[in-house]
């Protein structure tokens, strides 16, 4: 999906929480005085109430993002190990499978091109 794609709903949910990302990257404070000039000087707009409630839940939350973030390797569940007939297989198609991945990455089009803004969205 591709932020041209987004709902105008789903592209305020998008700048704020990017605004306050920037924000605690930055170390600054997260009020909601930071998150509207972040917001603002991204050329974007979101509905008056957004900074206010960010501002406000991460407040309640200790003050910093981390606590809605999970850790790292948090996500579902790993896979089992493999045989020892498909390990050794596997072996022999490494250096290739490394060379497909490699080609793979460098298509990839994350489609993040004008993140805050400009060109219609």
């Amino acid at each position: 999906m591709s932020l041209a794609e987004l709902s105008p709903a789903q592209k305020e949910e998008m700048v704020i929480s990017l605004s306050a990302l920037l924000l605690q990257d930055s170390g600054v404070d997260m009020s909601a005085e930071n998150l509207d000039a972040v917001i603002k000087a991204s050329g974007n707009t979101v509905a008056a109430y957004y900074p206010a409630l960010y501002a406000s839940l991460i407040e309640k939350a200790g003050g910093k993002l981390d606590k809605f973030m999970g850790a790292p390797g948090a996500g579902g569940g790993g896979g089992g190990g493999a045989g020892a007939p498909a390990a050794a297989a596997a072996e022999g198609a490494a250096p290739e499978a490394k060379k497909e991945k490699k080609e793979e990455e460098e298509e990839a089009d994350l489609g993040a091109g004008n993140m805050f803004g400009g060109d219609g969205y």
